[in-house]
């Protein structure tokens, strides 16, 4: 680990029309002391063609996949990269999505003015529609996580992750991605923080991992009692309590239906 040294991981499949446009937005930042690692995880499209034309970044070509489960498979690949990575700073940037000129030097801002803060999100704005992305105000009467943004919003201090590592269940919980389980892990931990500055570009797929699971689908269930599942794991873990309101039950329910 190098101190002040930021390292930003990708983990791409099938990208390539977002993918040279994805890195060179890390690669032009504002801020220099850093390093771009990439994880392609069997692409079969011009991915590998563009990432080898990259001189200053690293790459892990995945020979063969891991999983079945397209969130467990990324969650493997960033895994890999993390453990490559030198940073005590980590980014996290889906292939498709882009950073602002100056996210590093401004989440790095963040976390220098207050240093009990160990896990940021910034605030996306939305290419499609060309603004900046909102949360719904939760009523945790109802639901016992937080709202958070997609994965390219969020970094950490590598000892966060270090211990996040310890009770991330990597092969289980199929359906939940990387994002819910660091954002339930920080709000538990009281780390969960979101800044208003807006740092990061995100780019709807309807070919991505997150196209799947489309409002009240039958995987949008399947992932959301996942979700609590994780939860009460982790409760259990660091001896917590938190009310398990009506969307706990009727989650369950319904689970049993399909």
């Amino acid at each position: 680990m190098k101190k002040n040294f930021v390292s930003i991981l990708i983990t791409n499949y099938n990208k390539s029309s977002y993918l040279k446009k994805s890195i060179n937005s890390c690669l032009r930042q504002n801020f220099n002391n850093k390093e771009v690692l990439v994880f392609d995880d069997c692409s079969t499209d011009n991915s590998l063609k563009i990432l080898n034309k990259f001189k200053n970044i690293k790459i892990i070509k995945n020979k063969k996949k891991k999983f079945k489960s397209g969130p467990l498979n990324q969650i493997y690949g960033l895994n890999r990269l993390f453990r490559m990575s030198k940073g005590n700073i980590i980014f996290l940037l889906d292939s498709d999505d882009m950073f602002k000129k100056n996210k590093l030097s401004e989440i790095i801002k963040i976390f220098k003015k207050n240093e009990k803060i160990n896990f940021i999100q910034d605030t996306p704005i939305n290419s499609f529609f060309k603004k900046k992305m909102s949360l719904k105000k939760k009523n945790h009467f109802f639901s016992i996580w937080p709202s958070f943004f997609p994965t390219s919003c969020i970094a950490f201090k590598r000892k966060f992750f270090d211990n996040f590592l310890k009770v991330l269940k990597k092969n289980k919980f199929s359906n939940l991605e990387i994002d819910a389980r660091l954002s339930i892990y920080a709000y538990i931990k009281n780390q969960f923080y979101i800044t208003n500055k807006c740092l990061t570009v995100y780019n709807y797929d309807e070919t991505g991992i997150s196209s799947k699971y489309r409002k009240y689908s039958k995987f949008w269930w399947k992932k959301r009692n996942e979700a609590f599942e994780y939860m009460l794991s982790l409760m259990k873990k660091f001896n917590t309590k938190s009310r398990l309101g009506p969307d706990y039950y009727l989650t369950k329910i319904i689970n049993l239906f399909i």
